[in-house]
């Protein structure tokens, strides 16, 4: 028996029960194992029930109870809207307790009356005085009074149709039958010994086995934090794994050269920046160095540049395709929405239209007569950047000689959009850019291939955000605090979640549609709208007067999100707060603000809620207490997770298993630290195991060179 062997080769697991378990992705052994347990129950120590005035054992309420009795009067009963439960009285001897299960009405058909079980659930009186209820208690039948205690008892998931109980039988039985047929190192160990001594670890098959069977001396704290050495080593070495990955595949681009070369000195960077009509700040000229470092090198730039909302991102990239065209090369900047690809468009061209060729390519733009003209100079040459959409990576978008390639707004496109792009090009430079502050740990591993660069000043002259939360009741409120920045000059965003009213749990929310028409009287100045159905002349119509003031408030949906700058809008309303993340209550924000006038004063965003949950709640104390972009990005991700902070969709999003990025960050730096290093030692014959790891994850990531041949 091998950990790799089919599922069915676990006892207890026929061609049905395999069927189940195959289609829900467990089809072979290790498969089961790596559906690590939720949470353990201590059940150690056995209690005794309490009488009826017993009042001693009120402590017991604080916490599970953990008791061997015999069950009478088993019964299954309805309640209102016939609600089922099974009802039960369980006697240790020397004092009955009620017992109930809630919708397990299979209770009823499966417990026997008069046998003891094992009974572990809390232990709660009905009312401030009324008697004691064992509430729906794990229940085992066990053979024999002299039961000594239950141990640490793992609490798994499902599994696909297969229940819990059972998954916690089979787990059982493949960790027995695994330590029968192979002894305790029953699966491969490929974590190289120098650095399981480093770190303290245990091997894979004893962690495997604590975390599915505990020792009974075993911290249940540590065990239910998943802080535990054996939870280390299954979290550190599922980091590690893929830092290798990104360690392989950054050494392989590097060893990759490129063919162009940048006619760039010292001199043509400052020249290049001496155009712009305002100084760098520290931030930018440190990143800007970073940048030109990795231009002259012979292996492609492979850099991030992180920036919160206005810190200058995108002037970098101007500069950086500015060089490009001077050295008889193209750039491309791609962006995710037509809204910004054409406010990038436009804020380039007013910079650098008069030195550089500027084309725009979207799929709106393709419709327009002169689009086949466009894409012929593209291909030919003569045009030294093209700033688009998704269009730039589609077939009939070709260029003569693409030597930079930058992507705005990174995280809303996948790993394949991006290399899609490079390969426009024989290897051109890649510059990736994010104005939404991904925490250090996705950092490391969805852009572990890449250089990251952090710009972490704002320019002089920006105005503070001062942000509220309030809610409906307070409306008005909002408004005169609105309108009194109106009457200073200033101009205003309401942003709706909807554009018309929604159904289901979208009900009750404010709609543009609905609640739009009453804000712009309530306002009483002149308004625009723009959503993500209107056209786009319309809505390109739109933001010019409200950039150039002949409208001074915008009722939007989150299509403003990103790409719109107005220096004049000072104040932002944001309704129906409470279903938006924390990174696009940021992004929003990020729109007012931005303005150096000292007559405009300090700009002002109220974030209007409804009825928020509790983790609303939690949310919105965060947005109102911190403009620091990073420190939200955190506390993003502890809140939600990393799959909803950059989208289960996204195909550079590392799916783990073990690891949690949040509460394991100290292992993940620990893998990063170790991977580079390692991936020098995989020729060694001692690391086969590891090498072959590899291989299984990513055919061929080795380079021979590196030993990927296998023993």
């Amino acid at each position: 028996m091998d950990a790799r062997d089919p599922i069915t080769s676990t006892r207890g697991v026929g061609p049905v029960l395999g069927r189940r378990l195959a289609a829900a992705g467990c089809r072979r052994i290790v498969d089961l194992l790596a559906h690590l347990p939720l949470r353990y129950e201590d059940r150690r120590t056995l209690g005794r029930l309490p009488g009826a005035d017993d009042a001693a054992t009120e402590s017991a309420a604080s916490g599970p109870l953990t008791v061997v009795a015999r069950l009478e009067n088993v019964k299954r009963a309805f309640g209102r809207r016939r609600f089922s439960r099974v009802e039960a009285v369980a006697c240790d001897g020397a004092a009955r307790v009620d017992v109930v299960w809630f919708n397990r009405p299979y209770l009823a058909r499966q417990l026997e009356e008069g046998v003891p079980y094992l009974l572990h659930g809390p232990l709660r009186r009905r009312g401030e005085d009324g008697p004691w209820q064992l509430s729906n208690p794990s229940v085992e039948r066990i053979s024999g009074e002299e039961y000594c205690g239950g141990g640490l008892r793992p609490v798994y998931g499902r599994i696909g149709e297969v229940p819990p109980s059972r998954v916690a039988r089979l787990a059982a039985d493949a960790i027995r039958g695994l330590r029968e047929a192979s002894g305790p190192d029953w699966i491969e160990e490929w974590l190289p010994r120098e650095e399981r001594t480093k770190h303290q670890l245990p091997r894979l098959a004893a962690a495997l086995t604590e975390v599915h069977s505990p020792s009974p001396d075993a911290a249940i704290e540590n065990l239910n934090a998943r802080r535990s050495p054996a939870h280390a080593r299954l979290s550190y070495g599922e980091f590690l794994l893929q830092q290798l990955q990104l360690a392989a595949v950054r050494r392989q681009r590097r060893r990759s050269g490129k063919t162009h070369r940048y006619r760039a000195d010292g001199a043509a960077w400052t020249a290049a920046t001496g155009l712009l009509p305002f100084r760098l700040t520290g931030g930018q000229e440190r990143v800007l160095g970073e940048i030109a470092d990795d231009l002259g090198r012979k292996e492609p730039m492979l850099r991030l540049v992180q920036g919160d909302v206005g810190s200058g991102k995108t002037v970098l990239a101007a500069l950086s395709c500015l060089i490009a065209a001077r050295s008889d090369l193209q750039s491309a900047l791609m962006a995710p929405t037509e809204l910004l690809a054409e406010q990038h468009f436009a804020s380039l061209e007013r910079l650098l239209g008069s030195r550089m060729t500027i084309a725009l390519v979207t799929s709106s733009q393709r419709v327009a007569s002169d689009a086949g003209a466009v894409e012929e100079r593209i291909a030919d040459g003569g045009i030294d950047l093209v700033v688009g959409t998704h269009a730039l990576i589609e077939e009939r978008t070709r260029f003569a000689r693409l030597g930079l390639a930058v992507i705005d707004e990174q995280h809303r496109f996948g790993v394949v959009q991006r290399q899609s792009l490079a390969r426009k090009g024989l290897r051109p430079d890649l510059l990736v850019m994010t104005a939404t502050p991904i925490p250090r740990s996705l950092a490391l591993t969805v852009y572990g291939d890449l250089d990251v660069s952090i710009l972490d000043e704002m320019p002089p002259g920006r105005r503070q955000i001062e942000t509220r939360v309030t809610t409906d009741r307070r409306m008005e409120d909002a408004v005169n605090e609105v309108r009194r920045r109106l009457d200073s000059g200033g101009r205003a965003y309401v942003v709706f979640p909807l554009i018309d009213s929604g159904e289901g749990a979208a009900a009750g929310l404010p709609s543009l549609r609905e609640s739009g028409p009453k804000w712009a009287r309530a306002l009483g100045a002149p308004y625009g709208i723009v959503h993500g159905r209107l056209r786009r002349q319309e809505r390109d119509e739109t933001m010019g007067r409200f950039a150039a003031g002949s409208i001074q408030v915008l009722l939007a949906t989150t299509v403003i999100e990103v790409g719109v700058d107005v220096p004049e809008a000072t104040a932002m309303v944001i309704l129906g707060a409470e279903r938006f993340g924390l990174a696009q209550l940021h992004q929003l924000r990020g729109r007012i603000g931005r303005g150096t006038d000292p007559a405009l004063g300090d700009s002002l965003c109220i974030a209007i809620a409804g009825e928020p949950s509790a983790e609303a709640k939690r949310r919105l104390e965060v947005f109102a207490a911190s403009t620091d972009g990073f420190r939200i990005a955190e506390e993003d991700m502890r809140q939600r997770g990393p799959g909803e902070i950059l989208g289960t969709r996204q195909a550079g999003l590392p799916q783990f298993r073990f690891g949690d990025l949040a509460r394991d960050w100290s292992w993940l730096v620990a893998a990063r630290q170790d991977a580079s290093e390692l991936l020098d030692r995989l020729a060694d014959p001692a690391n086969a195991a590891l090498r072959r790891q590899l291989e299984r994850r990513v055919p061929g990531l080795v380079s021979p060179e590196e030993g990927s041949s296998r023993p």
